[in-house]
Parts: C-alpha cells; sequence; structure tokens
C-alpha cells in the first residue's frame, strides 16, 4: 500500500518499483552537479526511497529500484539496513550525501550522478558497486567494505581544488573482483592500504592530483593479478609499499612526479614492474623490493634512487653495463654493494658475463671512493695492472711490454758478469724474465750484474714483478671465491 502524500513523481517511481521498470526523469538539461532546471516534476525525497527500498517484497516480485534523472532532496539514510533489490539511481543529484554504514546491498548503480560524498564503510555488496562518471567532491568512504562485485569508477571526478586530502577510502576493504577505474580524475589522495583486489586493479590513464602528499596510498595492498596505469598523470606520492602484485605493475607512458618521492615500491613483491616510456620525476624508492623482472630505462628515474635490498630475475631493455651503472651512482645511500652485485646477477643470467664484470669492476672503484686517502693506493694498482681481476689480459699487456722494454735496453748494454769466466752466455730476454718473474730462475739474473742507472732500472723490474704477481694473485683469489 502506497503512502498517500505521494508526489506524483514518487507515486511513478512507487509503483514501479515492484516490477523493476525503470522512470527517466531526464529532459535533455541534465546538470547533476548543480541540479539545474530540476524542479519538482524531478525530485523524489530521500526518505521515500528509503521506505520503498526497506519494504517487505511481495510473492511474486521482482523488485527493483531503477530512476534515471532525479534530484534526491534529504539524506538517503540506510544505515545498517539490509536491501534485496538491486539500486540504479543513475544522472541524478543527491542534495546531501548517502549514508550506507554498514548496510548490506545486493547492486548499487549510481553512474553519472552528483554526491556531495558518500558514507559507505564496512558496507557489504553482494554485487557491483558502479560509481561510473559520476562526481564527487567530497570523500568516498568505503573502509572495510566488502564487494563481491567489481568496483566501478571509470571517468570517475573525486575530489575538487582546496577539498579534503583524501577523496577515496578503501583501506582493509575486500573487493571479489576488479576495480576498474580508467579516464579516473581524482583531486586528493587515494587510499587503498591493506586493502584486498582479487582481479585487477585498473588506473589507465587516471590522472591523480595530490602535488606534495600522496596520491596513490597502496601500502600492503593485495592484488590477484594485475595493477595497471598506462598512459597515466600523478603528481604526488605513489606508494605500494609492501604490496603483492603476482602480475604486472604496469606504468608505461605514465608520468609521476613528487619532490620527496614520486615511487615507493620498499618491501613490495611484484611480478613484473613495466615502466616502458614512462618519466618519474622525483626520488624512487625500491628497497627491499622483490620483483621477478624490471623494464626499466636509466632515464625513466629523474632523480635519486634507494636500491639497498632490490632484487630483480631479468632486466629490460638490454643495454650495455655503463648505462646502468650511472643509475647505482645516484643512489642516495651512497656506495650500495648489493646493488651492483644484483645488477652483476642479472646480466649474468642474461648471459652477459662481459657485463657482469664491468659492473663488479665499477663495484671495486666505487667502494675504493670511500676508503681513506692511504688506503686508495692500492686499489688504484690493482685496477691499473689487473682491473681488480676482472682484467687478467691487462696483466699480460703489462708484462709484455715490460719484457720488450727490458729485452730492449740489456740488449744494448749487457750487464758485466758476477764472476768473469764462469756466467753462461748473456741473453737479454731471459735476463728479462729473470728480474720479472720472482718464482722463475734462468740463472741469468745470479751471474751478472748491471751498473749504473741499469742497475736502477734493474730493480724496478723487479719491484714491477712482485707487483704484477701480487695483483694476479689478489684478482684471481676474489674470481675464484665468486665462483
Amino acid at each position: 500500500m502506497e503512502p498517500i502524500d505521494l508526489t506524483p513523481v514518487e507515486r511513478r517511481v512507487w509503483r514501479a518499483f515492484p516490477t523493476g521498470l525503470p522512470i527517466d526523469l531526464r529532459d535533455g538539461d541534465d546538470d547533476p552537479e548543480h541540479g539545474g532546471g530540476w524542479g519538482a516534476g524531478r525530485t523524489v525525497r530521500a526518505s521515500v526511497l528509503r521506505k520503498l527500498l526497506l519494504r517487505p517484497a511481495v510473492d511474486g516480485e521482482v523488485a527493483a529500484l531503477r530512476v534515471n534523472g532525479a534530484r534526491i532532496s534529504g539524506r538517503l539514510d540506510l544505515r545498517y539496513a539490509a536491501v534485496g533489490h538491486p539500486v540504479r539511481l543513475s544522472g541524478c543529484h543527491f542534495d546531501e550525501p548517502p549514508e550506507l554504514y554498514g548496510a548490506h546491498l545486493r547492486q548499487l548503480n549510481l553512474s553519472g550522478s552528483f554526491l556531495p560524498s558518500l558514507v559507505a564503510e564496512t558496507l557489504r555488496m553482494d554485487g557491483v558497486l558502479r560509481l561510473t562518471d559520476c562526481r564527487v567532491p567530497g570523500q568516498i568512504r568505503l573502509g572495510g567494505a566488502r564487494l563481491a562485485g567489481a568496483f566501478f569508477l571509470e571517468r570517475a571526478r573525486l575530489g575538487e581544488d582546496g577539498a579534503p586530502k583524501e577523496v577515496l577510502h578503501l583501506n582493509h576493504s575486500t573487493v571479489e573482483d576488479d576495480v576498474w577505474a580508467p579516464g579516473l580524475e581524482a583531486r586528493g589522495q587515494i587510499r587503498l592500504n591493506g586493502a584486498s583486489v582479487t582481479g585487477m586493479l585498473n588506473l589507465r590513464g587516471a590522472v591523480l592530483l595530490t602535488p606534495g602528499g600522496r596520491a596513490f596510498d597502496g601500502e600492503n595492498l593485495s592484488v590477484g593479478s594485475d595493477v595497471v596505469a598506462t598512459g597515466a598523470r600523478i603528481e604526488g606520492e605513489v606508494s605500494v609499499r609492501g604490496a603483492t602484485i603476482p602480475g604486472l605493475l604496469v606504468l608505461t607512458s605514465a608520468r609521476l612526479s613528487d619532490a620527496s618521492c614520486a615511487l615507493r615500491a620498499t618491501s613490495a613483491v611484484i611480478g613484473e614492474v613495466w615502466l616502458r616510456e614512462a618519466r618519474v620525476d622525483g626520488p624512487v624508492n625500491l628497497l627491499r623490493g622483490r620483483f621477478g623482472l624490471l623494464h626499466a630505462a636509466p632515464g625513466a628515474f629523474g632523480g635519486t634512487v634507494w636500491l639497498d635490498g632490490l632484487t630483480y630475475g631479468l632486466l629490460t631493455p638490454r643495454l650495455p653495463a655503463k648505462a646502468r651503472i650511472a643509475m647505482l651512482e645516484r643512489d642516495e645511500e651512497g656506495y650500495v654493494p648489493h646493488a651492483y652485485e644484483q645488477l652483476a646477477a642479472a646480466y649474468r643470467q642474461a648471459g652477459d658475463d662481459r657485463a657482469a664484470r664491468n659492473v663488479l669492476l665499477a663495484k671495486q672503484r666505487r667502494h675504493r671512493s670511500t676508503r681513506p686517502r692511504y688506503a686508495r693506493m692500492w686499489g688504484y694498482l690493482q685496477d691499473v695492472t689487473v682491473g681488480y681481476g676482472f682484467r687478467p689480459m691487462w696483466a699480460a699487456a703489462w708484462l709484455a711490454g715490460l719484457l720488450a722494454v727490458g729485452t730492449a735496453v740489456f740488449g744494448l748494454h749487457a750487464p758485466a758478469p758476477l764472476k768473469a769466466g764462469e756466467q753462461p752466455p748473456f741473453n737479454a730476454l731471459f735476463y728479462t724474465l729473470d728480474l720479472l718473474l720472482p718464482i722463475i730462475d734462468f740463472g741469468q739474473e745470479k751471474a751478472f750484474k748491471p751498473a749504473g742507472w741499469h742497475q736502477w732500472f734493474a730493480y724496478g723490474l723487479v719491484i714491477a714483478g712482485w707487483v704484477l704477481a701480487t695483483t694476479i694473485a689478489a684478482g684471481i683469489t676474489r674470481t675464484l671465491s665468486r665462483q
């Protein structure tokens, strides 16, 4: 039995409800944001809708509330209510924020509507929650909500300049399908701290603007498949600290910027991170992250980085080691041994042993720069002679050069015999080898004694031989210990 105080439009809605027939009140001049030009013929009181939705079902009814283009006056208060009927209030203007705290709904579609805000903490939804094309200048509060279906936010506009910092609160909520928000525009913080999304999170082409603050807070977020933000523009920090994303984190062609930290993925576990043609202007914090694949050109990161503890299986695109090493040198913590070891391991896994050696050589040089001045000399010596053991052919080149010079010098000026008549025939080549190689004795060094500057030259060859032998041994030891 319908109430007797209903307006004509409310009576239409009341009578259509039992059969679920749609009521379209649009007249072509809709302005859901301002409700301009909507008279009494399009106004429905929220109290009437509440009474209608909480009516007991009648046998044989397949009831549903389907209204397009209405102005909802008053506050739609469904706190703790159980509504077993689908609800669609599309293209509507809500004068006051709907109250859905603790409600249990079957399905809710508010597409194209204007809502000052939405209070729906601990909401339970048996189906889909749709806010497609909605305009919400205030906050959407869905903390602790449980949605059995998908959550649609495509092309929605949330927040406004000077609005509260947080525009979408989904902390500790559960969505048992996708969060679908391509084209979303948010002027304020989006929070999914501790949320669980069984499907994917789609932010393709989204614009998130919170300059100087955190634009996207996905700390400890759990996603069943992928997070896609292709072509997104985000001003403010993006944080997925501690998040679990078994599929892809796609930031292809995205633009991220923040002066304090543009991207934070500390302790995150992600299958693949794609930053193809992306640009991150600001510091990037990847401490202790674990990625199966990291696709990032060095130019993707425009600021300092934190890389200690970061592990990844594959690193793409394939680039020379020099291009990657330059990024390691921008680490905010200075010399980070693990970052070099991880990069070398990635090159080895890709089968590029030469690049891996170049990375480890760069590591030794960077480490040398952190030591006291007096302690750097031995490092410089190892670097010049054998490249810290990663350039063994350098030692052969030094040896060949010294051998050639020594042979020429002593060939032109043979030293006098130590004991006349007892010396073997002089051989400049083997005499020089005797001086250079401390563990080999051809009998030449003991039989001849150079004089004058030749004697000092011989001493120099002996010292050079010992230095080469020591650095080669140190380099071989270091190389073998790594195998």
